[in-house]
């Protein structure tokens, strides 16, 4: 599977904020920073996430609340694999 990011082409373009990467704190923000863990976040039958996964997803911990606003993200962050992708790196989804 893949991740369709958001394009000129969509008919939903003017309503997409665009994926970009935001400072907050010490971190960068960026979901590409993110893509270890699509393996367990995309597959219909998910491998658990790796040990990179779980570095990489406590490492965007602060940015989780931007990307779970994020219109072109939200469907992957919100959905029940990132759920239990979060649970299995003990990453606390935020009440946003």
């Amino acid at each position: 599977m893949t991740i369709q990011w958001p394009n000129s082409r969509s008919k939903d373009y003017a309503k997409q904020r665009p994926i970009t990467a935001v400072h907050v704190g010490a971190v960068t923000c960026s979901a590409m920073e993110l893509s270890p863990c699509l393996p367990a976040l995309l597959s219909p039958s998910p491998s658990p996430p790796s040990m990179q996964c779980c570095s990489k997803l406590r490492e965007q911990k602060p940015c989780l609340c931007g990307y779970i606003k994020n219109p072109a993200l939200a469907r992957y962050f919100k959905s029940p694999n990132a759920r239990n992708v979060a649970k299995s790196c003990g990453v606390p989804i935020p009440t946003c």
